[in-house]
């Protein structure tokens, strides 16, 4: 049995952008990858306009906590991607690190939240096929 890719996204709150890589990261990596957000400094919830947006495509956000780099598993992971989380970016060992760079949807429009919300599924995609997880993804 192949070990599974643990894959951390990072951004300042743990309320949307992270939380939403994290769940599409099960999603189209299905049983090959153990995924994991964290906050550079967490808000302590998710942001409910993120549960609403992952709703629309299935998936319960709301079973999920917004968590500090502290919460999660020491140890390297296969890739750590920050969102643009400045000067307090995180120093986890990984064998592939990489910052998308994606824009905090907070307080945009809903429609503008949703094109941030697939703009993360289209990278999450990409970095699943870069880590020869390719199961799920269309």
């Amino acid at each position: 049995m192949m070990a599974l890719k643990k894959i951390l996204f990072v951004c300042v709150e743990n309320s949307n952008r992270s939380q939403m890589a994290q769940a599409f990261a099960r999603i189209h990596g299905a049983d090959k990858v153990d995924a994991y957000s964290a906050g550079s400094r967490p808000s302590g919830t998710v942001n409910p306009r993120a549960i609403v947006a992952m709703a629309e495509l299935g998936y319960d956000l709301s079973q999920h906590q917004s968590k500090s780099l502290a919460d999660i598993p020491e140890g390297e992971y296969s890739a750590v991607v920050t969102m643009g989380c400045g000067d307090a970016c995180p120093a986890v060992p990984a064998r592939i690190r990489e910052d998308w760079r994606i824009p905090d949807p907070r307080d945009m429009s809903p429609a503008d939240f949703r094109g941030v919300r697939d703009l993360i599924e289209q990278k999450v995609k990409s970095l699943l096929l870069s880590l020869d997880l390719d199961a799920g993804v269309d």
